[in-house]
């Protein structure tokens, strides 16, 4: 069986209007990445379904009587630079029941996609607590699929430790350029031993986080992962089946999981970079697109 572009399988699962709205986003951006580099105005167009209400030029549309958008020219290209966790957690299962590593695949796919078809250039560095890989930035669709291909492949259920810190340290010494970094991991990160790379790597880029969520092991009392033991990929903790679905025992779960996830978050806020939780691959298109407009948003 041939194996299928990863581009291709985000294309088939975009809509025009949603990647019309990402690529404006995406493009609000550039400019803000590269701010009083001489983004020069060229024309006013009228506005299509799926752009970015925020570039509208209120007063031309006043005068027009219809919504206008300004458009600016962009003297070069904007490196993305994804740094992405291949840790052993990353295996584990995601509430959609896949696992974090095909969503946060797709994360990845999803901005290689957005980037070359915008004439952007992509760079990775992956990495865990053995393992640490860079590739330049590329925009061509074959280096491109290489890029997916090479963190896809460092996906295993036999991978080390999680280790973010490694790849967030390489990125912020390799990447001297201006550029938006996504930082795509799972929901336990980035942790306070991460918050003076992530504060160092906001002085020169934008940075976003794209976090996969964890199945809760207690919570869910049907369907496909109801039944059966459950392990930890990062340890020895087993969970047999009959402690499953006790309500005392998944309020607790509960309780730990949102204390985690708003101790991430309040670390994001104070760190003033955007982050943004999946559970699944088919929430993963609309909620980068509300990702990149808190981003831009937060740059007014």
């Amino acid at each position: 069986m041939p194996d299928v572009s990863r581009l291709a399988q985000v294309r088939a699962r975009l809509d025009l209007p949603v990647a019309r709205r990402a690529s404006g986003l995406l493009e609000g951006r550039h400019r803000s990445v590269f701010k009083g580099h001489g983004q020069d105005f060229d024309d006013l167009h009228l506005y299509a379904p799926g752009e970015d209400v925020g570039d509208i030029d209120w007063k031309s549309s006043a005068r027009a009587g219809l919504p206008i958008i300004r458009r600016f020219v962009r003297e070069s290209n904007l490196n993305l630079v994804l740094v992405v966790d291949t840790g052993r957690t990353m295996g584990a299962t995601a509430p959609s029941g896949e696992t974090k590593a095909e969503i946060a695949s797709f994360c990845c796919a999803l901005v290689a996609y957005l980037a070359r078809d915008r004439g952007d250039r992509v760079a990775l560095v992956a990495g865990d607590a053995r393992r640490l890989v860079q590739l330049p930035p590329r925009a061509s669709t074959q280096d491109l699929e290489v890029l997916l291909r090479t963190v896809e492949d460092l996906w295993r259920p036999d991978a080390p430790a999680s280790d973010l810190g490694r790849p967030l340290d390489r990125a912020r010494s390799a990447f001297r350029r201006r550029s938006l970094i996504v930082v795509v991991t799972d929901e336990a990160r980035p942790g306070a031993e991460h918050e003076q790379l992530l504060r160092s790597l906001r002085v020169r880029h934008e940075v976003m986080v794209v976090q996969v969520a964890d199945l809760s092991p207690v919570g869910a009392g049907a369907g496909p992962h109801a039944a059966g033991e459950v392990a930890d990929v990062d340890g020895t903790l087993r969970l047999p089946a009959f402690l499953r679905g006790r309500a005392a025992l998944a309020e607790s779960a509960t309780q730990a999981l949102a204390a985690r996830r708003a101790e991430v978050a309040e670390r994001l806020r104070t760190l003033q970079v955007e982050g943004v939780l999946v559970e699944g691959s088919d929430d993963v298109v609309q909620r980068f697109v509300e990702l990149l407009g808190r981003q831009k948003r937060a740059r007014r």
